[in-house]
């Protein structure tokens, strides 16, 4: 596009992407808020900026994430820098932190553990709303790890160590009241990752063998060994695999187990607590 005031450069931006994507992309290049965009809508744009906001929504239109253009994606209260080396945040995994938050009282020191951080938007929500707890958040991805510091230096949460790992290899003989996990967990041949977003994320953190259950199984299989008497394990699963997610973890010393709808009515999140010697 040629420049022109902000209005006609949403106006222009619009006839290609929707109409939120346009005014976030805006808002990224001019660095100002949507209260700046309505308030001088005659405001003009740099020729760098048009040519900027003009390769910004080509990439849009070619199906390149929002988050992924501007940087990062709000999650639960918090803003997080996301990089195409990690997964995306998402609304449903919320639910997620909100079960985990419950099982966490706010007035004692417990061990958390998430595994697959990626963006640690998922340990880093938690270790802010609980600061006397800490921490523990492992991934695979050198890169992935990269991009959680640098979210908990940001958010300044001192409460959380990230470090590169695979699962539960890298941890000595800790013990900890809760696992998270929002693991892989599509299948490898599903044509969902051939679609949207999903196109342009890690595979690393979306698809886990066949059938999908292949990161979950090997998380509940191991959890029982880092979890004290009656921790509790909570992970993110695929709409269809709640059934299979309460099988596996009947099978593994776990009770008190159950699925959990997210805003959709979707059994999203699936946990149990270890059974506890008597």
């Amino acid at each position: 596009m040629q420049s022109g005031t902000i209005t006609q450069a949403l106006t222009w931006a619009q006839h290609a992407i929707d109409r939120i994507d346009a005014r976030l992309l805006l808002q990224y290049v001019l660095e100002v808020d949507h209260a700046f965009l309505l308030t001088y809508p005659d405001q003009l744009l740099t020729s760098q900026q048009a040519d900027q906001f003009s390769r910004l929504v080509t990439q849009r239109i070619y199906g390149m994430p929002i988050a992924y253009l501007i940087g990062e994606r709000a999650f639960y209260d918090l803003n997080f820098r996301v990089t195409e080396a990690v997964l995306i945040p998402r609304p449903e995994t919320e639910l997620l932190v909100e079960l985990a938050l419950k099982r966490i009282p706010a007035d004692q020191s417990c061990k958390i553990l998430d595994l697959g951080t990626g963006s640690g938007a998922i340990a880093i929500t938690i270790a802010k709303h609980r600061p006397q707890s800490q921490v523990i958040a492992i991934d695979l991805s050198a890169d992935a790890v990269a991009v959680s510091r640098w979210n908990a230096r940001n958010l300044r949460v001192n409460n959380v160590h990230i470090m590169t790992g695979n699962w539960f290899n890298e941890l000595a003989e800790e013990k900890f009241d809760l696992i998270v996990s929002n693991p892989p967990y599509v299948a490898e041949n599903d044509p969902h990752l051939q679609q949207g977003d999903l196109r342009f994320e890690p595979q690393l953190a979306l698809s886990a063998g066949a059938n999908g259950l292949a990161c979950i199984s090997c998380i509940i299989n191991g959890a029982p060994i880092y979890l004290v008497n009656g921790g509790w394990l909570l992970l993110e699963h695929g709409y269809n695999q709640a059934a299979e997610c309460r099988r596996l973890l009947e099978n593994t010393d776990f009770s008190n187990i159950c699925s959990y709808p997210d805003l959709a009515g979707i059994m999203r999140v699936s946990g149990g607590q270890l059974n506890a010697l008597v």
